[in-house]
């Protein structure tokens, strides 16, 4: 009787890959001031991994959030060189985070996400997942979502970034790209980090409004999407909720160009380092 291989696991769901394990030192996050958050990266001989490849300008990458999919951060903590990985941190509320290592070990042929749960004390409250949108704005830009996400298909997603009703044509490399994204399965946290068509020099990129990211969703369900870009000298991170398998409705038209979003969510909680 012949047995079917088991479907791959979406990223980010496992502490432990390929005999490489994410170990945090640090028992909890802060709420207040910015304390060292510390973890390594155990390989697969038992002791800490000190070599990486470097992927978009950083040897790793540490996505934080809350369960609830909330007080999103992107941040890149230093290497010491006993393999212990730090950086101070702090989040904007209680609750229990997902913090993901995104990275990939010298020698190894693929890149990894690895997800540990580590707690806030304090009060918790989760909020309800924001309802699906077309756009959003985060101190004073507005990103729209053009394209819907596809259950078990690729999907073609198309971001345009504007400030004062003008579309932003000189958006500034970051991370060797115009814009990241993240998107997070909600229930279960299923991780996808997304680089855009093309990268800044190439030819044929332009720096906006458009960044364009071809992604794939494992399967139907609210996803909660993460677009970090820089204009301005400073990174911004906008945040949508798309539901693949449903389409979002048409993004309203704004009667006046400084109309706020409707979604108000996107400038809450959010840190790059």
């Amino acid at each position: 009787m012949s047995v079917a291989p088991a479907a791959a696991l979406p990223a980010g769901l496992q502490i432990t890959q390929d005999g490489y394990r994410l170990t945090p030192i640090s028992s909890e996050l802060s709420t207040g001031a910015p304390q060292p958050f510390r973890f390594r990266i155990i390989g697969p001989d038992g002791a800490p991994v000190t070599k990486y490849t470097t992927n978009h300008d950083k040897d790793l990458h540490l996505i934080v959030v809350r369960r609830d999919l909330a007080g999103f951060q992107h941040v890149h903590p230093q290497l010491e060189s006993d393999g212990t990985w730090s950086i101070p941190l702090a989040v904007p509320a209680a609750g229990q985070y997902r913090v993901f290592a995104d990275f990939q070990p010298a020698g190894h042929a693929d890149g990894l996400t690895l997800g540990a749960d580590v707690p806030a004390s304090g009060d918790y409250r989760p909020r309800p997942l924001p309802a699906a949108e077309r756009s959003t704005t985060v101190d004073g830009y507005t990103v729209t979502l053009t394209g819907d996400l596809i259950p078990g298909g690729s999907s073609k997603l198309t971001l345009s970034v504007s400030k004062d009703g003008k579309p932003v044509t000189n958006l500034q490399p970051y991370l060797g790209a115009y814009g990241h994204l993240v998107a997070l399965r909600d229930g279960d946290l299923a991780y996808l980090h997304v680089h855009p068509d093309g990268e800044p020099g190439d030819g044929r990129t332009s720096p906006g409004p458009d960044v364009v990211f071809h992604t794939e969703v494992p399967a139907a369900g609210g996803y909660r999407l993460y677009l970090d870009f820089q204009h301005g000298g400073k990174v911004r991170t906008a945040e949508f909720t798309a539901v693949a398998g449903t389409p979002v409705p048409a993004a309203e038209t704004p009667a006046t160009s400084s109309a706020p979003s409707p979604s108000g969510h996107g400038a809450d909680g959010h840190t790059h380092q």
